[in-house]
């Protein structure tokens, strides 16, 4: 017989003279750790809504809900988690892979109600008290998200401005690489909200994680005639979006896109395109640029006869024109013509169209879209800005791509801040002249990517802020004199930039052989009637309806840096898309 077993039993009642451990509730309340796991909390402003927390939840616990006062925008999908604490088993993972760190967990965990209903609840709108009583958050020495991006390389400064000027600077991806980069995408789609042309990031960048490029291509041309040019040339508005850039680096959305159209030589034998029955339908476009042919392409699927009218010789607008070869190689731009022109758009090169012939066109065809972008520039507006070897940096940038003997001598100055200021700065250091970049803020205030200005720098240029053009002067042996004086920095009050105020009473100088202004682009219409000018053109840009792309003449649309505020390439494309379905619906009687 087990003596001791049958014994054992009589041994708990010694526990009948001990205090209790237990406590009453709620009428004791025991103090939690301070990284306690309790009820959740949310910053309802740094959250923005991505959804990762209910991605995570292998409960299902969480509902992406919308909330009252909190409105879809950029970046923010208006959306909070609402928790169920009938599943949730306070594992912390949500709290641990929130990107932007705004959900956290109280220490408050004493909580009674009669209803079930009411543990099902929006934190940080709901409870607000329990923010009062902050417990477990996500340690920022770990992370579940991998925060550093792939690094891109680059031709070494040296020898993209020396030996090889005109090679494309950034090499690009490997696999290995690319699919690593990818890996770090959360899949949120907040990035969509930011692209104008609303491109499927998440998919494409799922389909290049696993190695099916030709699926990231399709998915590309849903909505992006160009994808390889926004690969290359982008201004990357939904990299700014990202949540993963909260804690990190931003996926490189750009360099994938870039990686994936690179895999293949001939897209048309990648991009599957259906078209629809011919409609009996022509559309005529003017100018071959973003927009234009964004336009070409889908109202050609969409079985409309499309004719483009370019006035340069190659197609591409201003991407083709002005942007340099080392950012965007040419036989890049032409292996995605082929695949336009391949769905039966037709471009006329080498044609600028006229007044006249904008109402001969406006006759022969059932719609009529403008697509013509900024070709003119604004001079400096100061004494001796008409002097001959005063240029502007965008007919300068035109000459060179269209292989055009271009001279600027041994040293210029480049006036300008922007991208196509850094764009010529760059050509002309790889035209071999001294270059000095002369910009009226200071450097954090340069509208010009950072990326620009640092590959501007590594190349040699020198930048010189809080600098104003005051006068030109003519000197001997074709030199010209920038006399400039220096600006102290105006505070304009809240949200406003500092105001650049010269001071006049010392000035300063460079004698170089050109001065290159690169100070804003504005719309040359002379292609448009009187008439038709005086309804459509405001302050110095195409009026559009902002659902349609329609102008206030029927049957005319217009897109592009003619139109918007932004003036890049992919908000070029988003005016396209926009014109095509307004096109569309005005050629089909709806």
């Amino acid at each position: 017989m087990d003596i001791k077993g049958a014994l054992t039993p009589l041994t708990a009642w010694k526990q009948l003279f001990k205090k209790p451990h237990t406590i009453t509730v709620p009428f004791v309340k025991r103090e939690a750790a301070p990284r306690y796991r309790g009820f959740h909390t949310n910053d309802l402003e740094k959250c923005v809504g991505c959804g990762t927390c209910a991605t995570i939840c292998q409960n299902e616990a969480i509902d992406m809900v919308p909330v009252e006062g909190i409105e879809p925008k950029k970046g923010d999908s208006g959306l909070r988690p609402m928790i169920d604490y009938g599943r949730c088993c306070w594992c912390a993972l949500c709290v641990d892979v929130c990107p932007t760190g705004s959900l956290q967990m109280s220490r408050e965990y004493i909580w009674i109600r009669d209803n079930p209903e009411d543990f099902r609840f929006i934190p940080g709108k709901d409870h607000p008290e329990f923010l009062e009583n902050p417990g477990y958050q996500s340690d920022p020495r770990y992370s579940f998200i991998d925060l550093e991006r792939v690094p891109m390389k680059e031709l070494d400064p040296v020898e993209r401005v020396e030996v090889k000027p005109w090679a494309e600077v950034i090499l690009g991806y490997t696999e290995e690489e690319a699919r690593k980069e990818a890996e770090r995408c959360l899949g949120c789609g907040l990035c969509v909200s930011a692209c104008p042309a609303t491109m499927h990031i998440p998919d494409y960048i799922a389909a290049i994680a696993k190695g099916d490029y030709e699926e990231a291509v399709n998915i590309f041309y849903d909505t992006n005639p160009l994808p390889e040019m926004c690969g290359k040339v982008c201004t990357r508005q939904c990299e700014f979006v990202c949540t993963v850039g909260y804690k990190g680096e931003p996926v490189a959305i750009r360099w994938l896109k870039r990686f994936a159209s690179e895999q293949f030589d001939d897209l048309r034998d990648v991009v599957k395109t259906e078209k629809e029955p011919p409609k009996g339908k022509k559309v005529a476009v003017i100018g071959a640029g973003p927009s234009g042919l964004t336009v070409g392409y889908y109202l050609s699927l969409k079985g409309y006869e499309v004719t483009i009218f370019e006035a340069f010789p190659k197609a591409g607008g201003m991407t083709m024109a002005g942007i340099p070869k080392y950012r965007f190689p040419i036989d890049s731009l032409e292996k995605q013509i082929k695949l336009i022109e391949s769905v039966g758009v037709k471009i006329i090169y080498n044609h600028r169209v006229t007044a006249e012939e904008f109402e001969k066109l406006r006759k022969e065809y059932d719609a009529l879209f403008i697509g013509v972008g900024l070709m003119d520039a604004w001079n400096l507006d100061v004494p001796g800005d008409d002097h001959p070897q005063v240029i502007s940096a965008l007919k300068m940038l035109i000459d060179v791509n269209l292989g055009k003997k271009v001279e600027i001598g041994e040293k210029v100055v480049v006036v300008g801040g922007g991208n196509v200021a850094m764009d010529a700065a760059r050509v002309s250091r790889r035209l071999g002249a001294e270059v000095i970049v002369s910009y009226r803020r200071r450097l954090v205030d340069m509208p010009a990517d950072e990326e620009e200005i640092e590959e501007a720098k590594a190349e040699g240029v020198i930048f010189e802020t809080q600098t104003i053009p005051a006068r030109i002067e003519p000197l001997e042996n074709r030199k010209i004199r920038y006399v400039y004086w220096k600006a102290k920095m105006v505070d304009q009050g809240p949200g406003k930039r500092p105001k650049p105020v010269p001071i006049k009473e010392e000035e300063y100088y460079h004698d170089v052989d050109r001065v290159i202004v690169a100070i804003g682009q504005k719309g040359e219409f002379s292609f448009l009637p009187p008439d038709v000018a005086e309804k459509i053109v405001e302050r110095g840009k195409i009026k559009v309806d902002p659902e349609t792309g329609m102008t206030p003449i029927e049957g005319v649309f217009a897109g592009g840096d003619a139109v918007n505020r932004v003036m890049d390439a992919i908000s070029a494309i988003g005016d396209g898309l926009r014109a095509v379905k307004g096109i569309d619906r005005y050629l089909s009687g709806r």
